[in-house]
């Protein structure tokens, strides 16, 4: 039998959203009326195509249960959690490297002070989370073992865990285990819930929050000529076999957020796919988060016009993601994404 989802498209933000949503003519995400839609995109791994909300009513009546299945998740109020707001889009998620070979900033903050320092910037420049992280995971970097990720943010964590809110970036057990008890409030494992057999029993135990990303391999070899039959239908596949396997193992909250991993087992057509068609994520019922700051995906298209910070390229691309209903961004260059944004929301609004 052929598999349909279902993408929402034809965005439309701001003012202009909460009038057609008080007219009736376009559906609210999540039930915020400053982004709604009125098309639909309906996928298999054979075909596509688009209708607008008016007709789904007429579509055969299997595949219409299933549409009409898919929109109720991409209509559901978010609840709030880990000092994330659902009603507002997009939260900011701030990076902050403790690493000395991260992919941009590797060993510009691993010290207390500037680590601290930095932490408190990017909190006041407007992120809602600050995810601290101690091992790069950047294409070819190498495992880093417990006992040095840990030593690397502990101080930290513990000079800043109960003034800001904190994600803990990390692929093992253990070290989420010694966050979560310091208080942070959101774990992100780019591995996906893969690097370590005990990571699923210790999100189970301690019920935080979590981030469960995709990605293609390990960082030493993703970027090896990764392949997909259609990424953005297999990524979809992946998070849908991996809450069905997290509610097998007792996992039963949703608080739960996707990252479909921009530049992790990607090459330039898969990540540019994912970014332009991300909203086939939001019939999942999860909020969605996107790293794309600074990733390769911006040197490849701007070429010459490549920068170190790749600021354009990333205020460019968030501006998108948010008009598609993205809620979570992570981003380096918080303050200069904030202003990009306010400037945004206001040429937008009347």
């Amino acid at each position: 039998m052929q598999r349909y989802y279902t993408r929402a498209c034809n965005f439309y933000y701001g003012d202009q959203s909460r009038i057609l949503v008080s007219k009736k003519k376009t559906i609210p995400l999540h039930q915020i009326k400053e982004i709604s839609f009125d098309y639909i995109e309906i996928i298999s791994r054979k075909s596509k195509r688009k209708i607008s909300i008016n007709q789904i009513k007429y579509l055969p009546n299997d595949l219409k249960k299933k549409v009409n299945l898919d929109l109720k998740k991409i209509k559901t109020k978010k609840k709030n959690f880990s000092n994330l707001e659902f009603k507002k889009i997009p939260n900011i998620l701030g990076v902050l490297n403790l690493t000395p070979d991260s992919f941009s900033d590797g060993g510009k903050f691993n010290t207390k002070q500037r680590g601290i320092s930095h932490a408190f910037k990017l909190y006041n420049d407007g992120a809602d989370l600050i995810d601290v992280g101690g091992e790069s995971t950047r294409p070819g970097s190498k495992t880093v073992n417990k006992k040095n990720e840990w030593k690397r943010i502990n101080e930290i964590l513990k000079s800043i865990v109960k003034k800001i809110p904190i994600s803990l970036d990390t692929r093992k057990s253990e070290i989420m285990k010694n966050g979560i008890k310091l208080g942070v409030k959101l774990i992100n494992d780019v591995s996906g819930l893969s690097f370590d057999s005990e990571t699923i029993n210790v999100l189970k135990k301690y019920k935080v929050p979590f981030v469960i990303q995709h990605k293609l391999g390990t960082p030493e070899n993703m970027q090896k000529n990764p392949k997909y039959n259609n990424e953005l239908l297999d990524i979809y596949d992946f998070f849908e076999e991996k809450i069905k396997l997290l509610r097998s193992k007792g996992i039963k909250h949703n608080n739960i957020i996707l990252d479909p991993g921009i530049g992790f087992g990607k090459k330039l057509k898969h990540n540019m796919n994912l970014i332009r068609n991300v909203s086939i994520f939001h019939s999942l019922g999860f909020p969605i988060l996107v790293g794309n700051s600074r990733k390769k995906f911006i040197k490849d298209i701007s070429k010459k016009n490549d920068s170190f910070t790749r600021i354009g390229g990333t205020i460019s691309s968030s501006l998108y993601l948010m008009t598609q209903g993205v809620q979570i961004l992570r981003i380096h260059d918080v303050n200069e994404v904030m202003q990009a944004i306010k400037v945004f929301k206001e040429i937008i609004n009347k």
